[in-house]
């Protein structure tokens, strides 16, 4: 597996760039699966590709902060990003893995890999739900996947030293609840790692493998999508 570690410039590069990777992986243009990190400096909500805004955000509260909402391309609810947020995405084959075609193992898989490396530092991390992360009964990492002809995006949040209160003030209570959750609000139902960003960096890379940096990040196809994409608002708002 090769290694990005790489963080744009802005958000919309970002989440631009997961999205090339898968499609460079597509195209046959990167034979090789791929685990990239990366962190926001700037709080923002990130929406599912299916998401509707007015059902899982607190829009005015974003709106008077100056947050920005965007939209991923992924399935799934939204979250709040930013410092202390440390994001992964892992791009992987179908032919390497022919059994993640099917998505639960794919949740399993995935989750499985970033719950062995939290592990080393706190033990007892667990998939619950359909994609959460949790220490007990308190979630520290909400994920989502995209699924094309030969491979899958699959990316997530790891909470590390993240100002948790911001998700209740720019997310409303979401539409669709895992049982575990328990009607709690988002403050007392997520929690931090404690961990800092540098070791869970470190952490990912070596359970994931990822030894070799890739060479070259596809700068032509994040710049295409951002373009047709992800500064659009009719993109980010068409729901």
């Amino acid at each position: 597996m090769k290694l990005l570690d790489l963080t744009l410039d802005s958000l919309p590069e970002n989440l631009a760039l997961d999205e090339a990777l898968l499609e460079e992986a597509e195209a046959g243009r990167n034979d090789d699966d791929v685990l990239r990190l990366w962190e926001s400096q700037e709080t923002a909500v990130i929406i599912g590709r299916s998401s509707r805004i007015e059902d899982e955000v607190n829009l005015s509260n974003c709106e008077h902060d100056n947050v920005s909402v965007l939209r991923r391309c992924s399935g799934g609810t939204s979250v709040v990003i930013g410092r202390g947020c440390l994001m992964y995405a892992v791009v992987l084959s179908y032919e390497r893995n022919p059994a993640l075609r099917m998505v639960d193992v794919a949740h399993r898989y995935v989750l499985g890999n970033v719950a062995m490396a939290v592990n080393g530092f706190i033990p007892n991390a667990t998939l619950r739900g359909t994609s959460d992360l949790t220490l007990g009964d308190r979630k520290f990492s909400g994920n989502s996947l995209r699924c094309k002809r030969d491979h899958l995006l699959y990316h997530g949040t790891l909470l590390c030293d993240f100002a948790l209160a911001s998700i209740g003030r720019y997310l409303k209570t979401p539409p669709r609840q895992p049982d575990y959750r328990r009607e709690r609000d988002h403050l007392e139902f997520v929690t931090n790692l404690g961990v800092s960003r540098e070791e869970l960096r470190n952490a990912l890379r070596s359970q994931w493998r990822a030894d070799e940096a890739l060479d070259r990040w596809p700068e032509l196809t994040t710049n295409t999508l951002v373009a047709q994409r992800y500064r659009q608002s009719a993109w980010h708002h068409r729901l």
